[in-house]
């Protein structure tokens, strides 16, 4: 497949205007991408500037702290797929995660995940924030939840993807989720490392082609 076809084209600053979502769109066109990534507010804007075109609209979901309630989420998530959401990223509640509140964290998944029901579900695990064995029991809690992708990164924490990284989540996941690196990927070259290791989707705000 050809690399424009695994990205996912994305603007999620806090200051995104309209008019900067309506060019993501057109770029996506150009570009044929596989999807603009957008905030949820922006969900029905992006469908409709994509109207008539092939290309997803994703929604981030807990974004992009994912401290929020699962009410919350489950909530954003639900007015995101009414607003014609095809894909949904959202953020692991990292402060539960890390006080071994793990079953709380793979239950919030699962909620979301009935609620996407064939949409598809990427959870961002935000590894710059965990130890190696930490990636490895998100990675599975993901898995056991359902979630269709792992996805490394909001790309607002203090660290993006690496190789090493989806190599680790790699070995745990092996082909019962797909990844998504995402976070300081700025280049052609860098995404297809990527796409070697066996990354189904990239996550960019730069046109990489």
């Amino acid at each position: 497949m050809k690399l424009n076809k695994l990205i996912d084209h994305t603007l999620l600053k806090a200051t995104a205007t309209l008019a900067e979502i309506e060019t993501l769109c057109k770029e996506a066109v150009e570009y044929d991408f596989y999807s603009v990534c957008v905030n949820s507010c922006y969900v029905a804007a992006a469908k409709k500037f994509l109207a008539d075109t092939d290309i997803k609209v994703c929604s981030v979901v807990g974004f992009p702290l994912g401290a929020m309630s699962a009410k919350a989420k489950y909530f954003e998530t639900s007015q995101a797929l009414a607003d014609g959401a095809d894909e949904i990223d959202m953020v692991i509640n990292l402060g539960l995660f890390l006080s071994g509140r793990t079953a709380k964290v793979l239950d919030e998944i699962a909620l979301l995940k009935q609620e996407t029901a064939d949409k598809v579900l990427k959870v961002i695990i935000e590894t710059c924030y965990l130890n190696d064995d930490q990636k490895r029991l998100a990675s599975q809690i993901c898995v056991d939840a359902g979630a269709d992708f792992v996805k490394t990164s909001t790309g607002f924490g203090t660290g993006g993807a690496t190789l090493a990284d989806v190599q680790l989540i790699k070995e745990v996941v092996v082909d019962r989720a797909k990844i998504k690196a995402s976070g300081g990927i700025r280049n052609r070259e860098t995404a297809l490392q990527y796409i070697d290791l066996g990354v189904s989707r990239i996550g960019a705000s730069a046109i990489l082609i």
